[in-house]
């Protein structure tokens, strides 16, 4: 089997779509030779009028002190929108309590409320938040303490979704219905994992809205250019990439030929589940511009042009 180069132009043949949602998940740099690469990066995605851009948290918030450097950065020196991950397991209340507080004093209106990885022989705290679904309700609960100086604004909570089965969770049922409590919680919306499977999400929302969920739910893709780090991702995640981009990948004759399969490859997924209804797309970074904004280019979408007079975008 081959990956599909039919050209994507007959992609666009379905049905007009709505003007998508578009973002972006940022690392927080380790150094501060990796943090001037970074502020380049985010220049080049500032182009595209993203309309936020998310920054990944360790478990336990280890790097805290790097995740405010870029969220201050983003608020401060660039036009975008920052979502800052915040992860339940191994933080006590009190600890999440005074983080989310330092976020909204910093300005931050976004928070992607997720419970994070287990680490091996997890020992938890006794005042610890096991799950996302009681983080959401933390987080509700120190916005109402702040209505007053939020000016009666409120904070954009996000969570994960799943349309692959979660490692740990028993059935993808399961899944839908921790996502269902996050959103009786207080979420806003959801960002999927990766997958790489149109059906896989499409199923998901599907499922989702039978059940009663109301919640948009952004698809999450990783620009498929790189084949050990969708060997990474497939650890894990245990999602399996299809064989056939792998072998393509692998018989690609240069980082060059790799670098065009994977894009047309993601720009091919999002296409149709935008088609299909997904109201944005939000790309996996790995702090590399050039991959997501080729998969854009690719796509085509029209989305950061500015609109005439009488325009209805």
């Amino acid at each position: 089997m081959s990956v599909s180069t039919a050209p994507l132009a007959a992609l666009g043949r379905a049905a007009a779509r709505t003007r998508p949602a578009l973002s972006y998940e940022l690392f927080p740099a380790r150094s501060d030779l990796s943090f001037e690469r970074l502020r380049d990066t985010i220049t080049q995605l500032e182009a595209t009028a993203p309309d936020y851009v998310s920054v990944t948290s360790r478990t336990g918030h280890g790097n805290l002190d790097r995740v405010l450097e870029l969220a201050d950065h983003v608020l401060g020196e660039t036009s975008l929108r920052p979502l800052v991950h915040l992860t339940a397991i191994g933080s006590t209340r009190e600890q999440l309590t005074a983080i989310v507080g330092a976020l909204l004093d910093r300005g931050v209106r976004g928070i992607l409320a997720l419970r994070g990885d287990q680490p091996e022989g997890h020992d938890p705290e006794a005042d610890e938040i096991p799950f996302a679904r009681p983080l959401v309700e933390l987080i509700r609960a120190v916005e109402r303490e702040r209505t007053a100086t939020l000016a009666a604004g409120r904070v954009s909570v996000g969570v994960a979704a799943y349309p692959h089965r979660h490692p740990e969770s028993p059935t993808a049922q399961h899944d839908l219905e921790v996502l269902l409590a996050k959103e009786r919680s207080g979420a806003d919306f959801a960002i999927t994992q990766v997958f790489f499977d149109p059906s896989a999400y499409c199923s998901l929302v599907r499922r989702a809205r039978a059940a009663g969920l109301t919640l948009p739910i952004i698809p999450g893709f990783v620009p498929a250019t790189d084949p050990k780090r969708l060997a990474r991702l497939a650890a894990l995640s245990g999602v399996e990439p299809p064989r056939s981009l792998l072998e393509a990948l692998a018989a690609a004759p240069d980082d060059a030929a790799r670098r065009r399969i994977g894009v047309r490859h993601t720009a091919e997924l999002a296409a149709r589940v935008l088609d299909d209804g997904a109201p944005g797309l939000h790309l996996f970074t790995f702090n590399s511009h050039a991959d997501a904004l080729d998969v854009l280019e690719t796509l085509d979408l029209d989305r950061w042009s500015t609109p005439t007079p009488g325009d209805p975008r």
